[in-house]
């Protein structure tokens, strides 16, 4: 096997919907990552990675555990998923899966300009997983006065391992007091009745995000905000706060603003 790729074995698969599941895997101890990132994730056939050719089918998955914990979670879709994310469905515990040892991505918090007041997350279900992982670690709420995670969903359903990760939080004694006092959950539905109904654009061009927050309009003196999800609200938001002067941030360049799609 690559050196490259841990070998870990699955302690539970959760099935929220008939498409979307999530699923904890031990964690070696030399694997390390950054809130945000993703890395490579295939799955063990009789022993060994499942292969095409002379390479391992791997595809980018975004860890939503946290930094701290001795477990790795990971959130995914059949939806379109293709052959892989199929498996990954079917497993059970004691299975094992491969884990890329080189985690990736933008969406880490020290590639946004420091000393701003809020953090938005705006991820539609497709894009929870990093910013489940953002709202994790302890750093966050240290940078941050508030963060507020704004959630878009087709069906009301689609929003339960949200729920469910930001309930664990409040049940952890090093967390409660902290999150009970600046995280703010915004779940909204687009494809039937809820207390909150509408795409992330709208809400945000009608101020009614913030109206229904108590909080003044997105600036870039005082927010930054994280995308992550569906292709077309990641377009329609960017443009949205790049029109309000936003720029966006990289390994390169700190910005007001970070942007990925779905994995």
């Amino acid at each position: 096997m690559a050196t490259n790729l841990y070998t870990e074995t699955v302690t539970s698969l959760t099935h929220w919907t008939d498409t979307l599941f999530s699923f904890q895997t031990t964690r070696n101890p030399g694997f390390r990552f950054l809130c945000g990132q993703s890395t490579p994730l295939g799955i063990v056939v009789d022993g060994h990675p499942l292969m095409d050719g002379e390479n391992p089918v791997l595809k980018p998955a975004s860890m939503c555990s946290a930094v701290h914990e001795e477990h790795l979670e990971f959130f995914c879709s059949t939806a379109d998923g293709g052959d892989l994310v199929k498996r990954l469905a079917a497993m059970k515990a004691g299975d094992e899966v491969v884990v890329g040892g080189k985690p990736t991505g933008a969406l880490t918090l020290n590639n946004l300009q420091p000393g701003a007041k809020q953090l938005y997350l705006f991820a539609t279900t497709s894009g929870i997983s990093p910013l489940l992982s953002v709202i994790k670690d302890i750093d966050t709420y240290e940078f941050y006065d508030y963060i507020v995670f704004v959630h878009s969903a087709r069906h009301a359903r689609e929003l339960a391992f949200t729920e469910a990760s930001i309930t664990n939080l409040l049940k952890d004694e090093y967390f409660e007091e902290i999150v009970l006092k600046k995280l703010f959950f915004y779940p909204t539905v687009t494809g039937e009745p809820y207390l909150n109904v509408g795409r992330i654009t709208k809400l945000l061009e009608q101020g009614k995000l913030e109206m229904d927050l108590g909080m003044p309009p997105l600036d870039i003196e005082t927010d930054r905000v994280v995308l992550c999800g569906n292709k077309d609200m990641v377009k329609d938001v960017r443009t949205l706060i790049e029109a309000r002067g936003f720029t966006e941030g990289s390994h390169q360049t700190q910005g007001h603003f970070l942007v990925e799609t779905a994995l």
